[in-house]
């Protein structure tokens, strides 16, 4: 679909204003088919909600996550589909649900995908209903009735603490994909001569490079000729087993003062955050800091497709702006992006090191790494 924003005429503004008068966030009592102010306000609130990136403009994940919004659990049967993944609010309940009754639909991420179906006909199962590995009626009824399991946590989450407690301290034999953003003939930003997607792909190589001197697998989602989306580089991740996902950009923004690094896990407006993944991402954050005295722009919970769809943890990183002078010259810079792909590997280290043995924010050296990894825990 195209981009609707303000200004914006149309059956296609209509259907927009109509769904969020239906989820409570527009008061539209008389039809209108215009993107006016009111509409930006209510979209901009739904991205907030929403994890997405806030600029009351609808495009793509935008009207997805619309559209998803106005399912309910019960309003239509939900079945896993091969061709055509069912999306949606009910789907995310569904999951919910299925996780506090003690099964492992994997993450709730409002897809219904084959590890939500085995976990629905184990439900069904165990319960007397029919084994059909549909949603249905009945199947709701049920779900309703009975009261969860689990309490204390997100059981999906637990699991991923836990599969970082059992990893063990060493990196050596963790599989890591990298995913430098864009590619091919999409740049990413542009300023001058320099673009994102060249940047961030030499960035990915010398992170790879350091991981494959400890011992890690690291993986690359993309070569130079390449872009793939975001659920292609997600799917790559999933069938290849990784550990982690780092995803790697540089941002840009119409004021020449934003600077700095942010970092983002998987998390929605509905309290649904991976704890891992906020660590991680918290590490990455206070070493590219401490090592680069760049401003801390925080972590934020996104459902950016690449952190939603992947089942092990993920991270996105934004290394400055190269609409910022400083920052674009730091980036230009190849001893830099080194020390940031230091920055980023000591982090991921100080993940799986769970506190012990550890060391003060951005002392870590990558010959301490390499001592570490010979040495005996």
């Amino acid at each position: 679909m195209l981009l609707l924003r303000r200004g914006d005429v149309g059956p296609d503004v209509a259907d927009i204003r109509s769904t969020l008068t239906k989820i409570g966030l527009l008061s539209d009592p008389q039809a209108s088919s215009v993107f006016d102010l009111s509409v930006e306000h209510a979209v901009r609130a739904f991205q907030q909600q929403r994890g997405l990136i806030t600029d009351g403009i609808v495009g793509p994940a935008t009207y997805r996550a619309l559209r998803d919004a106005t399912f309910r659990l019960g309003d239509r049967p939900l079945a896993y589909l091969i061709a055509q993944p069912v999306t949606g609010d009910d789907v995310f309940a569904l999951q919910e649900r299925l996780l506090e009754m003690g099964y492992d639909a994997g993450r709730a991420n409002g897809e219904f995908g084959q590890q939500t179906e085995q976990a629905l006909r184990s439900f069904q199962r165990d319960y007397g209903l029919a084994i059909d590995g549909m949603c249905g009626p009945n199947t709701v009824r049920a779900l309703r009735q009975l009261q969860p399991k689990v309490r204390g946590g997100r059981p999906v989450f637990l699991r991923e603490q836990e599969r970082v407690r059992n990893a063990g301290p060493r990196l050596s034999g963790k599989r890591i994909i990298i995913d430098p953003g864009h590619g091919g003939e999409d740049l990413g930003v542009v300023v001058e001569h320099l673009n994102e997607a060249r940047l961030m792909l030499d960035l990915a190589r010398r992170l790879e490079g350091k991981m494959a001197a400890t011992g890690m697998e690291a993986l690359l989602t993309r070569g130079p000729g390449n872009c793939p989306d975001e659920a292609a580089r997600a799917k790559f991740a999933n069938e290849a087993g990784a550990d982690l996902i780092l995803s790697l950009h540089t941002d840009g923004n119409s004021s020449p003062k934003a600077s700095g690094v942010a970092s983002f896990h998987y998390g929605t407006g509905n309290g649904t955050s991976s704890t891992v993944g906020e660590a991680l991402a918290g590490f990455i954050q206070r070493e590219i800091t401490a090592r680069t005295g760049m401003p801390d722009c925080g972590t934020h919970p996104k459902s950016w497709d690449v952190l939603r769809m992947t089942r092990c943890t993920a991270v996105r990183v934004e290394v400055g702006y190269l609409t910022n002078e400083q920052d674009r010259r730091r980036l230009a810079d190849p001893a830099f992006r080194d020390v940031v792909a230091e920055g980023i590997l000591v982090a991921v280290k100080r993940l799986y090191l769970l506190g012990k043995d550890d060391q003060p924010t951005g002392t870590f050296t990558m010959d301490d790494l390499m001592k570490r990894e010979l040495s005996k825990f």
